[in-house]
C-alpha cells in the first residue's frame, strides 16, 4: 500500500491485523505508526490497550503474547514494535500472522531496512496486513516534495527557497520538516516562504549558500564564485566540501544532459533535469558557457577532488583550500 491510503483507510477506521512498516526513510514509518499511536485509541483506552515495546529489549516470543491479549473495554489494542529492525529472527513472527487477532494492531516499525518481497514472510505480511516499503527520496525530488509539503501546511515557498532548502538539508525528510515547522511557527498564516526568511529562521545565508556557488559558477562570476568558496573555507562544518562535490557532480550532470537534448524547450529541458521550469534560463545560460568537452572534464576534476578530500594524494590540503583549486579548474 501507499502512505496516502493507508493513512486514509485509518481515517475511516478500517483496520488491519497486521502493519509492516519497513525501509530507509524513517519519516514516513513514523508518519504512519504515529498516526496509529495517537488516533486509534481514545485517552482512555489507551491506558489499558496501547503498548509501545522497542527491538533491543524484546523477542518474537514477547510480542506474539503481546499481540494474542484481547481488548479491555475497547474493541481494538494497538501493539507498537519501535526499532524492530533489532529484533533476532522476527521471521518467526510468521506463526502469528498465519492467524492474528482481528482486535489486535500490530505495527512492526522496521526501519533502514527492508525485507525480501519474494520470500514467504513478506507474501504473508501482504496477505493479512499491510506491507510498506518507505524508500528514500531521490536528490531531484527533494525540491517538488518540499513544495507539496509547505503547501498541505498551507504557506507557499519560492523556487530559490525551495532548493536553498533542499541544498543545505538533503534527503534527510524528517530533518526538513522540523526546520519547516520552525520555521512557520515565525511568520504569517499563508504566507510564503523565501530565501530571506530562511536566512532569518534557519540560518542558512541566502548569498552565501552551495545554490548560490552553483549559480556563480555557471555565470562564470568569479569574483562571486570565490567569495562563496572563503566563505565556506571559514565555514566548513556547515558546508562541508564533500556535500558541495556532490550537488556539483549533480548540477554539471544536468548540463551535460541539456548539451544532448534535441527538444530545448522549457518545458522539455524542465522535465528531462528534473528541475522547476523557473530554472531552465540557467541552465540554458550555463550551458552558453561550459561545452560538453568542458563538461567531462569538470566531471573529472570532481573525481578527483571528492578522492582528495578522502586523503587519496592528500596529506594536508584543507577542504577550502581544495575547493578553491577546484574552482579554479572549472572557471578557466
Amino acid at each position: 500500500m501507499k502512505l496516502e491510503q493507508i493513512i486514509n483507510d485509518l481515517k475511516n477506521k478500517i483496520y488491519y491485523p497486521v502493519y509492516f512498516l519497513g525501509g530507509e526513510e524513517a519519516f514516513y514509518i513514523d508518519e504512519i505508526s504515529g498516526f496509529i499511536e495517537k488516533n486509534v485509541l481514545t485517552d482512555t483506552e489507551k491506558e489499558f490497550n496501547q503498548t509501545v515495546i522497542y527491538g533491543r529489549e524484546t523477542d518474537v516470543p514477547s510480542i506474539i503474547s503481546y499481540a494474542k491479549r484481547y481488548p479491555m473495554m475497547a474493541n481494538y489494542q494497538v501493539v507498537i514494535v519501535k526499532e524492530a529492525q533489532d529484533v533476532n529472527k522476527i521471521e518467526e513472527l510468521s506463526s502469528y500472522i498465519k492467524n492474528p487477532l482481528n482486535s489486535t494492531l500490530l505495527v512492526i516499525n522496521y526501519k533502514y531496512k527492508k525485507i525480501d518481497k519474494r520470500k514467504s514472510f513478506a507474501k504473508l505480511i501482504d496477505k493479512k496486513g499491510v506491507l510498506f516499503e518507505s524508500k528514500k527520496l531521490y536528490d531531484n525530488h527533494v525540491p517538488g516534495w518540499i513544495t507539496n509539503y509547505v503547501q498541505q501546511k498551507g504557506y507557499k515557498i519560492t523556487p530559490k527557497a525551495c532548493m536553498i532548502l533542499a541544498d543545505f538539508l538533503g534527503t534527510d525528510l524528517g530533518k526538513i520538516v522540523n526546520e519547516i515547522s520552525k520555521l512557520i511557527l515565525n511568520i504569517p498564516e499563508n504566507s510564503e516562504i523565501t530565501d530571506e526568511l530562511i536566512e532569518q529562521n534557519i540560518g542558512i545565508s541566502k548569498d552565501f549558500n552551495v545554490f548560490e556557488l552553483q549559480n556563480a559558477i555557471g555565470k562564470k562570476e568569479i569574483f562571486k564564485a570565490n567569495q562563496i568558496a572563503w566563505y565556506f573555507a571559514a565555514n566548513p562544518k556547515e558546508n562541508p566540501f564533500v556535500k558541495t562535490i556532490i550537488i556539483l557532480y549533480g548540477y554539471f550532470s544536468k548540463l551535460l544532459i541539456y548539451h544532448q537534448l534535441k527538444d530545448k524547450s522549457q518545458n522539455s529541458v524542465a522535465a528531462a533535469l528534473s528541475v522547476h521550469p523557473f530554472f531552465v534560463k540557467d541552465y540554458q545560460a550555463a550551458a552558453r558557457n561550459y561545452n560538453y568537452k568542458k563538461l567531462t572534464n569538470i566531471i573529472s576534476y570532481l573525481h578527483e577532488y571528492d578522492l582528495k578530500v578522502k586523503g587519496v594524494d592528500n596529506v594536508s590540503t584543507t577542504e577550502g583550500e581544495l575547493l578553491k583549486e577546484l574552482l579554479y579548474k572549472v572557471l578557466h
